[in-house]
């Protein structure tokens, strides 16, 4: 990989204990060269109102710009009621508006889902690529990664304690890597 790629990580549960925050962490340290990626936070936006573009709350205006200058977006989320949680919809739409200034469009994806459960967050992976077809992001489809049982999945150290998982997940950030400048915009 020659050129390096600014990747935007958003982590769609806000709990301080977040056991998705950490399968994110893990991709990261588990990512291969040439990737650099700041995790953004997304709780403090307000619900998205088109009455307040006139006068644009200060963290949407962070949000946006911060998102302008990625080349790429790492979701990981988990799922709540077999779709995505708020904050990530929320997320989109303040990024998608004002209508014609989208910061998403050409900007190529992953996604990366994870639960207690052993099907990993598949709904809320489904829903997601929804809306990312219509903000025209190149979403990658394989592999694909529903990560579940949570609840032994991670070290005291938050690491990945399981071998053959992180062997998978070493294997999807890495394919991310690839997909992320193969797709990346104006290329």
């Amino acid at each position: 990989m020659t050129d390096s790629m600014k990747v935007a990580v958003l982590v769609g549960s806000l709990r301080k204990a977040s056991l998705n925050r950490k399968l994110a962490n893990a991709l990261v340290e588990l990512a291969p060269p040439g990737l650099t990626f700041e995790t953004l936070e997304i709780g403090d936006l307000p619900l998205y109102n088109e009455d307040l573009e006139d006068n644009v709350p200060e963290s949407w205006s962070r949000f946006r710009q911060q998102m302008k200058g990625v080349d790429a977006v790492l979701f990981v989320t988990p799922e709540y009621n077999r779709s995505v949680p708020a904050s990530i919809k929320n997320a989109l739409d303040v990024g998608s508006r004002p209508y014609g200034e989208s910061v998403w469009a050409g900007k190529p994806c992953a996604i990366a889902t994870g639960s207690p459960g052993g099907i990993g967050g598949f709904g809320a992976n489904h829903h997601l690529r929804q809306s990312l077809v219509f903000l025209d992001m190149p979403a990658m489809q394989q592999p694909e990664a529903y990560v579940g049982g949570f609840s032994d999945l991670f070290d005291e150290q938050g690491r990945i304690a399981k071998d053959d998982t992180k062997v998978f997940l070493e294997k999807f950030i890495t394919a991310f890597a690839h997909w992320a400048v193969t797709n990346k915009s104006g290329s």
